[in-house]
Formats: structure tokens, C-alpha cells, sequence
């Protein structure tokens, strides 16, 4: 119980706990804008065959 009252209180504690949560909310956020553009490198991969194709 102590190490929790230390991390939601001291100054130290609360720099870890911000350090913590930024680190999962960017973890995140990169995994999301890297799915995003690989599926937009996938789409314009499959527009570039079907033009040559054509």
C-alpha cells in the first residue's frame, strides 16, 4: 500500500506515473498511424497493378 501512496503523491511518483501512461498512449497511437499507412501502402500498391494492367 505504501508504493502506491508514494507514486499518487511524491513528485517522483507522479513524474513515473505520467512517464508510465505516456508510454502506453504512444504505444498506441504509433500502432494505430502504422496500420493506418500500411494499409494505405497496400491500397495504392493494388492501384499501381491494376493500372499496369490496363
Amino acid at each position: 500500500m505504501g508504493t502506491f501512496l508514494e507514486l499518487f503523491t511524491s513528485l517522483i511518483g507522479l513524474l513515473s506515473l505520467f512517464t508510465i501512461v505516456f508510454c502506453i498512449v504512444m504505444g498506441f497511437y504509433l500502432m494505430k498511424f502504422c496500420k493506418n499507412r500500411m494499409a494505405e501502402d497496400e491500397r495504392n500498391a493494388a492501384k499501381q497493378q491494376r493500372e499496369r494492367r490496363a
